[in-house]
């Protein structure tokens, strides 16, 4: 199916963790589609702030939202503030996530709690406030960003795999609760990812080295064009799916 370089005219996206790297491709993706973009960010100030300048410079709507998604009070002022702004809201982007290397015997409960807070209780809030706006609106996009150790495990990162293997549960069981309304929900998994600074993202110890089946680095701009994807026309039949992006990473890991 060809579609137009602005499919998503006239719709309206939240993106948490939008300030950088994955985050960041994937508002400047959708805002190029035509879609209007609020970028969340908690402690990238700054850098939200420069991805809402690019997007405005390139005639794109968009605004951003300084807060912690975790925290349902905050949730329900972003929405309300993208609602009083834009009218809508059609697509939702949990990207936001910690990620910390720590030993079993060295993660107390607090440690355990404060990556499931945000990488599981945050799209949790996010899916639940903004599920009834795309309702109103005839239909939408939710896509949870997951990540590859929730599928292969990993040493030192318990936690983190734990919280992202609950996002696959969670986009199904949201495809469910959408879908008779129009309403997609995905799981997308990048593998290892570079940075825009060329450093290596999401990459746990123990996760094995080596090429991807393709011999290509990832990049930010690889995982927003499959969001795009999915957010457009074309993703509409694409519903209650884990999607892979990683050149065959996980393929290969073992």
């Amino acid at each position: 199916m060809v579609v137009g370089p602005k499919e998503l005219a006239g719709q309206v996206a939240i993106v948490t963790g939008g300030a950088k790297n994955i985050g960041r491709a994937i508002c400047l993706d959708l805002a190029e589609a035509g879609a209007a973009v609020c970028i969340n960010a908690l402690t990238s100030v700054k850098e939200a702030e420069a991805v809402a300048e690019e997007i405005r410079e390139n005639k794109a709507q968009t605004m951003t939202f300084i807060g912690d998604i975790s925290e349902p009070d905050v949730v329900d002022d972003m929405v309300d503030a993208v609602m009083a702004k834009f009218g809508k809201i059609n697509i939702l982007i949990n990207n936001a996530s910690v990620r910390k290397v720590c030993k079993l015997e060295d993660m107390d409960i607090e440690a355990f709690r404060e990556i499931m807070k945000v990488d599981v209780e945050g799209p949790f809030l996010c899916a639940r406030a903004t599920l009834p706006k795309m309702i109103e609106s005839g239909g939408g996009t939710i896509i949870n960003i997951g990540g590859l150790s929730g599928h292969t495990g990993v040493r030192e990162r318990l936690h983190v795999s734990t919280a992202k293997s609950a996002l696959t549960g969670m986009s199904v069981a949201l495809a469910h609760e959408g879908g008779p309304h129009g309403v997609t929900s995905n799981c997308l998994v990048p593998g290892r990812v570079l940075t825009d600074t060329g450093a290596e993202h999401q990459k746990p110890p123990g996760l094995r080295s080596g090429n991807t089946l393709t011999n290509v680095d990832g990049h930010p701009d690889h995982i927003a064009a499959m969001v795009r994807a999915l957010c457009g026309p074309g993703g509409r039949y694409t519903t209650g799916q884990t999607i892979h992006v990683n050149g065959g990473a996980y393929t290969t890991t073992g």
